[in-house]
């Protein structure tokens, strides 16, 4: 699997937006300025993400983005699959069935898509969250541990 920067750094945006006090909206400038991503390219993101239901948009002076979900609710399989990230394995291969080799390989990397797969949409934005929370404190950050 090869993670593109559209993936992290749609991991990064989310991630950020979950760690916000109280679940409010935070501005793309702010996301941009903390997580070191181009203002323009993570409002592209956003609004991928937005349509997808992962994140909702809020208008006005305190407005910003926030989740649509709890952090608990939202995978990051979908997360990469809201920005168009796949992990798809040998897409245009057909397997000759007539070499065993080929056709035990091909197998081979079916299961460990689906191994993937299942571990990609089984972590959750909440584990990363408290990844996160437990990183900060062990920096002896501040930190709040509500989601």
């Amino acid at each position: 699997m090869k993670l593109t920067t559209r993936g992290h750094y749609s991991v990064k945006a989310l991630l950020d937006i979950s760690l916000q006090p109280k679940q409010k909206p935070t501005s793309v400038k702010e996301i941009s300025s903390r997580q070191d991503i181009p203002a323009a390219y993570l409002e592209k993101l956003l609004i991928e993400m937005r349509r997808a239901g992962l994140v909702k948009s809020v208008r006005g002076a305190y407005g910003g983005y926030k989740l649509a979900r709890q952090p608990a609710q939202i995978s990051l399989g979908e997360i990469l699959a809201a920005v168009g990230e796949t992990v798809m394995p040998l897409s245009h291969h057909t397997p000759d069935t007539s070499a065993t080799e080929d056709w035990v390989t091909f197998c081979l990397w079916q299961r460990l898509h689906e191994k993937l797969q299942e571990a990609l949409y089984s972590i959750t934005l909440a584990d990363l969250y408290y990844d996160a929370r437990s990183w900060q404190a062990a920096l002896g950050e501040e930190t709040s541990f509500v989601v």
